[in-house]
Order: C-alpha cells, then sequence, then structure tokens
C-alpha cells in the first residue's frame, strides 16, 4: 500500500510549527543518510561510484589516495535547511561548484591552467528506495507521537 497520498493529507493538517518540527527531523535524517553514502562511495541506487583515473605520475613519498569527497560529508560543507514547506540536504560554500560538476559529470579543469576533464558523473545526492521508506517512518512516528 501506498502511503504517500495519505501523508500528503496528515501533512497538510498539521500546523506550520509542526511542520518545520517534521521537516527537521526528515532533513536531518537524509542528511546522515547521503553523508553514510558518500563515505561508502555509493550513488543512491547502490551501484559504486566510477573509480579515480590513475594519475600520469606517481607522488613522491608514496603518498596514500584518500576516499572521495571526504570532506564533502562532514556538516561544515552537507548543509541542512529545514521550513514549514521545505526540508533541504544540500552542499554548500566553494565545494558546491566541485560537487555539482562530480554529480551531473560535467567538464572542469583539473587545476587552474590545466587540461579541460570530463568528470565521471558520481551521484553524491539523491534519493534511494530506502530513503523514502524512511521518510514515511519518520513522519509516521511524528503523527504518533503528535496524537499521544
Amino acid at each position: 500500500m501506498d502511503l504517500a497520498p495519505h501523508l500528503h493529507g496528515l501533512i497538510a493538517a498539521l500546523g506550520p510549527a509542526q511542520r518545520r518540527a517534521l521537516a527537521r527531523e526528515i532533513a536531518a535524517e537524509l542528511r546522515r543518510r547521503n553523508a553514510g553514502r558518500i563515505a561508502a562511495q555509493l550513488n543512491p541506487d547502490g551501484t559504486p561510484y566510477a573509480p579515480k583515473k590513475p594519475r600520469l605520475r606517481a607522488q613522491a613519498g608514496g603518498l596514500r589516495r584518500r576516499a572521495m569527497f571526504s570532506r564533502l560529508r562532514t556538516t561544515r560543507f552537507l548543509k541542512v535547511e529545514s521550513s514549514a514547506d521545505a526540508a533541504v540536504v544540500a552542499i554548500a560554500g566553494r565545494a558546491a561548484r566541485i560537487a555539482r560538476v562530480h554529480q551531473d559529470g560535467l567538464l572542469d579543469r583539473v587545476a587552474p591552467g590545466g587540461p579541460e576533464v570530463r568528470y565521471a558523473m558520481r551521484r553524491l545526492l539523491g534519493f534511494s528506495d530506502a530513503d523514502i521508506d524512511a521518510v514515511a517512518g519518520l513522519s509516521i512516528d511524528h503523527f504518533a507521537r503528535a496524537a499521544s
């Protein structure tokens, strides 16, 4: 049974303060889930990110390569906004441009004055079926708490 039509009616019946509280809960949960996916290097559909391209020459000292986007998943960059009408999870600051290039698979310069390269599409933010189920569960829990 699809709960979405029923939830729309229940959410519309809430007052603005209760909708804002629900949106804040939903945004925080979506942020946590997206940060976990970024840490696991997975697209929202569960497929792994396209691997990094090998460097042309090895760095001196044999530095270990970090996982991609390790800083983007921190609260400094992965921001949450909520209002009575919306719950938003977005990447903020200067990192947003880098995230958009990877999210959409766009062209960008590797370094200032360097070659232009098309980056592989890596979905940093998005919804999975489990996320939609979690949002429905949070909504139901919120209504259960409000009813008691």
